[in-house]
């Protein structure tokens, strides 16, 4: 069984119902040496920082400004994602669906689909995985037709999630009169702790929204999304430093999406250490450091943070996948219906 689905099931019941032994809920755990060391990290960032970290097993959780509405730059692509699998859950759509590059959606930045010859035909999976994995500007404008802007919003504000929007395709005017949001945030805004809601429900495999069944080809889709997820390519954050705890061979334990613009560095992940599983929501805006090299500060300082809090969480490191085929680690992903 893959390591991630073997970790939803507990996932699920820490993160949902956890309850101590007297029945009262799991509540975060003093950790005041942690959140002091947190502290002192982002104290010493030439910038802001904001965060959410969760243990989804022991219910601790480490914050710094974890309801400060932060733009969102790439890491909204997230919830592109979430609705996608959505879509494809309710028979809207596939991930075989045709969709299709055109010129006008080309746009610079991360990716290479704004170099290919138009029109051509993808796939929705072809789309979504390029949109995830290179962070694909081009791609994410293709998947956002697709599945339509109104629709992914509307999907947010069905997950509670109260101050994270999509206000535009990437590098596009927005489609509706510019709010004081849109122009402050730019492509998207959220908070640590709203995103982090939308990468546990992505890591548990909670899709379904509030009041809706799951399905039995959800495992399948979220296998898929991890699998992406882990293939990311951008690994200055977060993986940084830990990746160095990861004693396999093959794969990745650490399943994340990044976002950067020229003052914005972010990174949110979900991590598969030996004691669960463990979110972390990182974002740092009004950076001095506005450098494009792997060595920016805000690179450093993300680094720095996942290793304290993971190191603290999981003395014993990450937990690696092995001996499963292909099949066996993404599953199928059926048409819909």
């Amino acid at each position: 069984m893959h390591r991630w689905t073997r970790l939803w099931a507990v996932a699920v019941i820490f993160a949902g119902t956890a309850l101590l032994a007297t029945g009262t809920p799991l509540r975060a755990q003093d950790d005041s040496s942690l959140q002091a060391t947190v502290d002192a990290i982002a104290a010493a960032h030439h910038g802001k920082v904001a965060l959410f970290a969760e243990d989804l097993k022991t219910g601790q959780t480490v914050a710094l400004d974890a309801n400060t509405p932060v733009p969102t730059a790439s890491v909204i692509k997230l919830t592109i994602l979430y609705e996608a699998l959505e879509q494809i859950r309710e028979g809207e759509t596939s991930l075989e669906a045709p969709v299709m590059l055109t010129k006008a959606n080309q746009v610079p930045g991360s990716g290479v689909l704004q170099f290919f010859d138009t029109p051509q035909t993808l796939t929705l999976k072809d789309a979504l995985s390029m949109m995830i994995i290179q962070s694909d500007n081009t791609a994410t404008n293709v998947a956002i037709d697709k599945l339509g802007l109104q629709k992914i919003n509307a999907r947010i504000r069905e997950l509670g999630l109260k101050h994270t929007h999509l206000f535009r395709k990437v590098f596009m005017p927005s489609p509706e009169p510019e709010t004081l949001e849109a122009k402050k945030f730019g492509l998207g805004e959220t908070t640590p702790r709203e995103m982090a809601e939308v990468m546990r429900k992505l890591v548990t495999c909670q899709l379904a929204t509030p009041g809706h069944p799951s399905a039995a080809g959800d495992a399948a889709l979220c296998n898929f999304a991890l699998h992406i997820l882990a293939s990311q390519s951008d690994r200055d954050g977060i993986p940084r430093y830990l990746e160095a705890l990861d004693t396999g061979t093959t794969n990745s334990d650490i399943a994340n999406k990044t976002g950067a613009e020229n003052a914005v560095r972010n990174d949110v992940a979900a991590i598969s250490t030996k004691n669960g599983i463990v979110i972390l929501s990182f974002f740092t805006y009004d950076n001095e450091d506005q450098s494009w090299t792997a060595d920016n500060e805000s690179y450093i300082t993300m680094a720095r943070l996942a290793k304290a809090i993971v190191d603290a969480w999981s003395p014993q490191g990450l937990e690696n996948w092995t001996g499963l085929s292909e099949r066996e680690k993404y599953g199928k992903v059926e048409a819909g219906k």
